[in-house]
């Protein structure tokens, strides 16, 4: 697998390793920021998802391209609400109710069929991956949502998805991207455990 690795990057240019290295590092600098509930969350992650939308699109992954552009809409976003103050408070960490819950599975179903309608604008031939990528970019497009609004279940939908992650990138044979959903994954299943015991007290 090592050796895989070296040949993927013998013919690719110094200057766009570089780029994805960036991305590699700001994306699990994002994340834990994230987990302790950090803001820094939200420019770490500005950098990571700007820089992924150039790479996703030159790979012709156009479904991880367009949830990057909605992750740096929302990254600021959120950015913007976790800055808010209301009452004389932050907004604090809390659990969806009804109607969130409600928001998150119409996110989800609109971001699915508008994933499908950008392969077929480029007229690329749906494949298996193709559909477990739109999964996840559904996924994510309302764990975003939820993140924005500091709600626990943003991690549960980040786990379920980067998970999917890690077997979709393998298959790709992209081993540094699979490295970073499997840093991914540790970081949410930890930060989901460390909301559960601030929600418990």
């Amino acid at each position: 697998m090592f050796e895989t690795i070296i040949n993927q990057y013998k013919n690719i240019p110094n200057w766009q390793i570089a780029i994805e290295i960036i991305v590699f590092i700001f994306g699990i600098l994002s994340v834990y920021f994230a987990k302790k509930e950090n803001i820094l969350v939200y420019p770490t992650g500005i950098v990571a998802t700007v820089l992924s939308i150039y790479i996703m699109y030159h790979a012709n992954y156009f479904a991880d391209m367009s949830i990057n552009i909605y992750y740096s809409i929302m990254s600021v976003y959120g950015w913007l609400q976790w800055k808010k103050i209301t009452n004389g408070e932050t907004l604090l960490i809390s659990r969806t109710n009804p109607k969130e819950k409600s928001i998150g599975v119409v996110l989800f179903v609109i971001t699915a069929i508008v994933c499908v309608l950008i392969y077929k604008f480029f007229d690329y031939k749906l494949q298996i991956n193709n559909y477990l990528d739109i999964f996840t970019t559904s996924l994510f497009f309302s764990a975003m949502w939820y993140m924005a609004r500091k709600k626990i279940e943003n991690w549960t939908l980040w786990i379920i998805g980067d998970a999917i992650c890690i077997y979709i990138f393998f298959d790709r044979q992209l081993y540094i991207i699979a490295l970073q959903y499997i840093i991914f994954t540790i970081l949410a299943i930890s930060a989901y455990l460390e909301w559960k015991k601030y929600l418990a007290k």
